[in-house]
Order: C-alpha cells, then structure tokens, then sequence
C-alpha cells in the first residue's frame, strides 16, 4: 500500500525549521505594533466574486491560480488568494471608517495560489502583510514602505534593495497604457504567447514578465513617470522626499508594477542580492481605487505582503543567528519501578510551575537516559532513584560541567520555579 505524501505544493514545517518561523512572525508582530498597527485575522475563504473584482479578472491569480469552489449551499468560494481584499472587506463590513483613520492593520496568514511551485513560494504559502487604509498622504506611503525596511533589518537581511516606481492613477494612466500599447504592438511577434494575450487585455503586466525577450522590450518601453499627471507627479516627488529624510535608499524601476490591477500611484518591491525571478521578499503599493471596486465609497490605502517562506530562506542563505527555539531545561531520569512513579509527579510539579521538563524514555539504563539528555540539549539531569525517594531528595547533574550535587527536593522546585519559601 502507498503511503501519503503532502500535495505538491505544500509542506510539512518539521521542528527544526520552526525556529525560522516563530523568529519572522515574532518580529514581525514588535514591528507592527511600534509603528501603531493591529492585528486582524480574516477567514481562510471568501466570496470568489471578492477576489475577481477587487484583484481585477486579467490578473494570472484570477484567470490560472485561484482555488475556487461552490459549497453545499451553492456558494462560489475562494481560498484566501492574497491578504488585501479580504482586509478591505472587514473594513467596509464593521464600519472601520468611522474610527480614527488610517485604520492601521497588519496579518499573518496562509495564502492559496495553483501555481507552479517555486523556491519560497507554494501553493500554500504564508504571508505577513500590513494595509493603512484612510489616508491619502504620500507620508503613509512612506510609513508603509519604512516598516517593511525596518522589518527585513530587524531579522538580519542587510543586503537588500528597495525598487519603486510610480504607475499614476485613472487620470494619467490611460495615457500611459496608450503609449505602452503603441510600443509593444511595434515588436509584437516577439511577445510570449502570455503577452501577446495582455497586451490588450492588460498591458501593464507586459513590463512584468520574466522571459527573457520580453524583459528585453521592456528595458526600452515607456516610463510610467514621465507620464504622470500634477497630482500624481506631487505625490510621487513627495514620497522620495518623505524616504529621503528617513533615509530609506531606493532605486526607481520603470519595470515595477506589481501584478494586481487595484494598484495606483506608489508600488514597491523589496530583493535580495541574490539573484534570481522569484527573489522579491516584499511588495506592495496604494491601492486608492480599491474600496469602489468592492462596493464602498472612495478610500484610500496602502500595503504590503512579506512571504515567510521566502524570509526564512533568505535567512539561511544568508546564515542570519537565527536563536534556537527553547528546549526543556531538565530532564528527569528514574531507576527503578518506585522512582518512575516519583520521576512522574515531578515533571508534573516543575511544568506547571512554568518549568520545561520531560521524563526520561521508561525502561532504558540510566546510561542511556543520559545519552538523551545529551541528545536534546538539556541543561541538567535529575536522577531519582529509591534512595533518593526516600530520602526526599533529588540528584542534579550539570550537563555543561558533569558535576553532581544533591538537594532536597522540596528546595531544588522551590528554586526552578523562583518560588521564595514562605
């Protein structure tokens, strides 16, 4: 009989791995509430009509890599297929407009694309993201973009590059796409079969794409900054100034436009040195159109979305020290039928004093008990035994020194758990 694997696309987080992962989102979190956002959790799946109209229908995720289904009610739903939708939809859901704005909000959740699995990036991935939602100013864009700068710092990636770029809004933009058509249809048999298909449909992911002939047309195509309009133009520059003063480096791509329609004005990516299609870390942008599209009044907002498992290969790649998660600081060994009993009420007394301890696999020598402890790192063993039971003590064995001393046993809880004696 064959034994099941996890589907293609997914995987299994095995303890050694989580300290990558409880270290990220950790730090993530301290982040996020330093700079005043608070945590939201939406559900794993949504209304599909979410998705295609907030995300756009001409995206890739809405058209090839969306998990769609109808349930026993009828319902067309969708696993959650990013995180700013769904954050869009509780805030016009609980009314979030009328409380201070910008609502700042931040979310640490798995995200569900069919695609092709690739270094960092699964069906299953997951995602820290973070949306200020009510605000125009391009300081919060500014805000928005320092928190993911501060972020990658904070976890020990130094050696990255923060790329923007500015693709206007509804005003400048239909200038702009005219120009992008006008220019790619000059060279379009040399497209990919993908973009021959947007170029019509949706021309500004013709500078996204990573074929290489297509990454070539793109490097001469027209620039969406020199086609923005007064108001779109002042908040660009005013942005620059905004990272300037923080000292926030950036370096300006033509090519960035991120690949969901709701974008307007700012987009943003965060790389890595390393190089590589799928090395983005980090990447968002304004999304000032959003709300209409989903059935709400004009508001506008900003985020991003940080994928986990790209950071923690980032961070092994680059041999960030990354802490270990904390083992148990004891482990209790017995001999004897008598002291296993003993050995049991322990472990119980130092876990629920807030103490990590384990017992000892049962049945084993004592030598063996301790080439455990060894095994899982502990920081001392307490050996009972029937004259330690009877005499109400408990020996401890240092494991870094390998010395032995003997204490009564009520005195050693007493002190693991900081208890003072009353």
């Amino acid at each position: 009989m064959p034994t099941f694997q996890a589907p293609r696309g997914t995987a299994d987080r095995l303890p050694a791995e989580q300290k990558y992962w409880r270290y990220i989102e950790a730090h993530a979190a301290d982040v996020a509430r330093r700079f005043g956002y608070g945590r939201i959790d939406s559900p794993m799946f949504e209304d599909a009509g979410l998705f295609v109209r907030g995300v756009g229908e001409g995206t890739d995720i809405v058209e090839k890599e969306m998990y769609v289904f109808e349930d026993r009610g009828g319902d067309l739903l969708t696993l959650r297929a990013e995180g700013t939708a769904p954050v869009c939809r509780a805030y016009l859901q609980h009314g979030l407009h009328n409380g201070p704005q910008p609502v700042r909000l931040y979310y640490l959740c798995p995200v569900f694309r069919y695609e092709r699995p690739q270094a960092g990036r699964f069906r299953q991935h997951h995602q820290f993201g973070v949306e200020a939602i009510g605000d125009p100013d391009p300081s919060v864009d500014a805000e928005v973009i320092e928190l993911a700068w501060t972020l990658m710092h904070d976890i020990g990636l130094q050696d990255i590059t923060l790329f923007t770029n500015s693709i206007g809004d509804a005003n400048c933009r239909p200038e702009y796409i005219a120009a992008l058509q006008s220019y790619y249809e000059k060279s379009a048999g040399h497209l990919c079969p993908d973009c021959r298909g947007r170029l019509e449909r949706n021309p500004l992911r013709l500078l996204d794409c990573k074929v290489a002939t297509c990454r070539a047309l793109g490097e001469e195509a027209p620039k969406s900054v020199e086609c923005l309009c007064a108001d779109c133009q002042t908040h660009w520059d005013r942005v620059q100034s905004y990272l300037a003063a923080i000292g926030v480096p950036n370096r300006v791509d033509h090519r960035l436009v991120r690949g969901l329609d709701y974008y307007t004005r700012t987009v943003f990516e965060i790389q890595p040195a390393v190089e590589g299609a799928q090395s983005t870390i980090c990447g968002g942008g304004r999304y000032d159109a959003l709300m209409e599209q989903l059935g709400g009044r004009p508001t506008p907002g900003i985020g991003f979305g940080s994928g986990i498992e790209r950071l923690a290969l980032n961070l092994q790649r680059a041999a960030a020290p990354v802490p270990d998660e904390p083992s148990p600081r004891y482990l209790i060994a017995t001999i004897g039928a008598g002291a296993r009993v003993a050995g049991v009420g322990l472990a119980h007394r130092l876990r629920a004093a807030g103490v990590g301890a384990i017992l000892a696999n049962g049945g084993r020598a004592l030598r063996g008990q301790m080439r455990q402890a060894s095994a899982l790192g502990v920081d001392a063993v307490l050996i009972l035994g029937d004259d330690e039971v009877r005499d109400g003590t408990v020996a401890v064995r240092n494991m870094a020194s390998s010395s032995q001393d003997v204490l009564p046993l009520e005195q050693f809880v007493r002190d693991a758990a900081g208890v003072s004696p009353s």
